[in-house]
């Protein structure tokens, strides 16, 4: 024969312990309410030669309040989110057609030269940028003097040091910064017309450039 033995608690409270696992609900109200209900339910069914400990119960109420903080300040966050990301929106969208700098290797060249530059995180006595073909030969460099620290726009005519014009197409170029004989941390930039803005998905608000792909807004170094 199978032994059934008491569990010593109420069917008050086994009622409503099975009401909240049924109920199911994920709301911090929901479970502000069931942790109330079984607290209550508790009290009123408890051993009157061992009642509750009142430290117990005030450490569950503070555990309590700050998960109901906690799931407050998430809710705030997210519709600083959901502002933020209307209002980045309405940024990149004014951005359509505009030409932009982002991080990039590449030059295009065209009939009317090529747009790229550079920034840099401090200043420079010496900034040296050299220009390659599609196959890595170096066709031409530049060399600049006492540069600020920030974006710095460069414009390439093509002009080759032999008095030819280098063919039309993409190139690529790098940077050498320095200062005191110490390299100063350059990042190259690329230029771009931006195309259409993508917003949505786990990456937010991106701006689609031929050639450079898909970018955030923090890509952006200057508009052109």
């Amino acid at each position: 024969m199978t032994t059934v033995k008491s569990t010593g608690l109420s069917d008050d409270l086994l009622n409503t312990m099975n009401g909240a696992r049924k109920s199911g609900g994920s709301t911090v109200e929901e479970a502000q309410d069931r942790f109330m209900t079984l607290l209550v339910t508790q009290m009123r069914n408890q051993d009157p030669l061992n009642p509750l400990d009142n430290a117990e119960v005030t450490s569950q109420l503070a555990q309590l309040s700050t998960v109901t903080g906690i799931d407050k300040l998430n809710t705030s966050l997210q519709a600083l989110q959901s502002s933020y990301q209307i209002t980045q929106s309405m940024q990149a969208a004014n951005l359509i057609g505009h030409g932009v700098l982002v991080p990039g290797s590449v030059l295009d060249l065209g009939e009317q030269g090529g747009v790229f530059g550079f920034e840099i995180s401090s200043p420079a006595d010496k900034v040296t940028v050299t220009i390659a073909d599609s196959a890595g030969k170096v066709v031409d460099s530049i060399e600049l003097n006492g540069v600020e620290a920030g974006a710095a726009p460069l414009v390439w005519d093509g002009q080759l040091e032999d008095g030819s014009t280098a063919p039309i197409g993409r190139y690529t170029f790098e940077v050498k910064a320095e200062r005191g004989g110490t390299d100063v941390p350059a990042t190259r930039l690329a230029f771009g017309t931006v195309d259409s803005v993508s917003t949505g998905g786990a990456n937010g608000v991106r701006l689609n450039i031929p050639g450079l792909g898909a970018m955030t807004m923090a890509d952006v170094r200057e508009i052109i």
